[in-house]
């Protein structure tokens, strides 16, 4: 029987702890291997490209969501903007496309549905 609503104490114990996402200890993917353009519905997840890149689009993300690109090859793969989004790289502050080096790895995390931040290794 789930535990709903109120406050409780002591120990709470069970087997998975999860919420309208999902399990909150696990990350789940969402593999491609063609082109991707990303969604509501990855917020939260991993996007795991073979070839093809990923693109940002201007709206669809929410404040908060953070979506985790893997690049799954050893080819650059490329993450592009598509028109009316800033994404700023932490790295430097800049606003344009970026280059994800093969096996690289990088995370956007999103301001609001148009303004996103993106820091990861392999990230040019």
């Amino acid at each position: 029987m789930p535990l709903t609503g109120g406050t409780f104490t002591g120990a709470v114990t069970g087997t998975t702890l999860a919420d309208s996402k999902g399990d909150v200890r696990s990350v789940p993917s969402n593999t491609q291997s063609s082109a991707y353009t990303i969604v509501a519905a990855d917020a939260g997840k991993t996007i795991v490209i073979s070839s093809g890149g990923v693109t940002v689009p201007a709206s669809g993300m929410s404040a908060g969501d953070v979506v985790t690109i893997i690049n799954n090859s050893t080819s650059d793969q490329t993450i592009t903007l598509a028109v009316g989004v800033t994404l700023f790289n932490t790295g430097d502050g800049t606003n344009a496309n970026r280059t994800l080096a093969g096996r690289g790895m990088a995370t956007i995390w999103f301001a609001d549905a148009s303004t996103a931040y993106i820091s990861g290794a392999g990230l040019s």
